[in-house]
This record gives C-alpha cells, structure tokens and sequence, in this order.
C-alpha cells in the first residue's frame, strides 16, 4: 500500500481540537496523525486571545474608530477580530438646546456665559451637550431735545403729562429718550 500524506495548515485562538484525533492542542506547532499508511500532518499556529476596553463619552452619538460603528445609546459593545477582542463601555448624553431671543438698547450682558454683545446677530454657547442660542437685537440709543415755553401748564404729547413747574423732563420709550 503507497504512503500518502495530507497536510493542513490552521491558525486557532487559544486552542485547537482536531478532529483526526481528537487531541486538543494549545501550543503552536507541526503535529502528525498516522492511519495505517496514511498520515495527517496538522501545521497549527495558536494565538493567545486579548481583550482591549474602551470608555468614552459623547453627546448624542459616538463612531467607534475599532470598527466604524456609530452608536447613539449608552452601552456595552464588541468587536471581535481574529483573537482580539475589542470592548467599548460607552455613555452617550443627549444632546440639548434652548434658544433665547432678546432685544436691548447699545448692549447686551447674556447671562449663560456673562459676554457682552454690541452687535445684533445669532450667537451660540455649547457647555457639554447643551447649547443655548441667543437670536439678539441691538437698537442704538438716541436722544432728542425738545425745549418749550408755556403759560401755567404745559402738556407734552410725547407721554401725554401736563407739567405746571419748569425744569428738565424725560421720557423714554423704547431706545429712544
């Protein structure tokens, strides 16, 4: 009877049963099964298994760089490639906004960060997975100087008050003094 030989070539995590024998192997190298005048020749590599854990945090959702996965609930997630085993422990805050919208003569102090704009426009302020927008008129102030004489009374139809004393009067309205 001719002797004949078939080799396999297997690359396994850990361990590797094989099935001609049914020994189980944890070590890499060159093992052989003889069958009267047939022999299996079993050319094993074993890689140990790893494991990699990740935390992250993000604001409503996060693309994992291990696999390119986006995700947008907290969670425990895995990838697993060849013997490497990839965790993400992963937190993920919604995002939130509020929007504001505010006129003022000359400036503005906005009370979530304290600026203070001169300049009507659209603003926004991010403080972790909130933003507040502020939507901002800004009127220059004018004055104007109107100056009367009466006798006994006087009524000034800018506000409609009748004044019976001279002296200096103001009346504003609006940005507009």
């Amino acid at each position: 009877t001719p002797s004949t030989t078939n080799a396999s070539t297997v690359s396994a995590c850990d361990y590797y049963t094989w099935s001609m024998n049914g020994n189980t192997y944890s070590q890499s190298g060159t093992y052989s099964s003889v069958s009267g005048c047939h022999t299996e020749v079993l050319n094993l590599t074993i890689d140990q298994s790893v494991t990699n854990t990740t935390a992250a945090s993000a604001c409503g959702s996060y693309t994992w760089a291990v696999n390119g996965a986006t995700y947008s609930q907290t969670g425990t997630y895995y990838s697993v490639s060849g013997c490497t085993t990839n965790r993400l422990n992963l937190t993920v805050t919604p995002n939130t906004s509020n929007t504001t919208t505010a006129s003022n003569c000359d400036s503005y102090i906005w009370s979530v960060n304290g600026q203070t704009y001169t300049q009507s426009g659209s603003y926004s302020y991010v403080n972790g997975c909130h933003t507040e927008y502020l939507n901002l008129t800004i009127t220059p102030s004018a004055t104007t100087t109107v100056t009367a004489s009466a006798c006994g009374s006087y009524t000034w139809t800018l506000n409609g008050a009748t004044y019976t004393q001279s002296g200096q009067y103001s009346s504003v309205s609006g940005c507009n003094t």
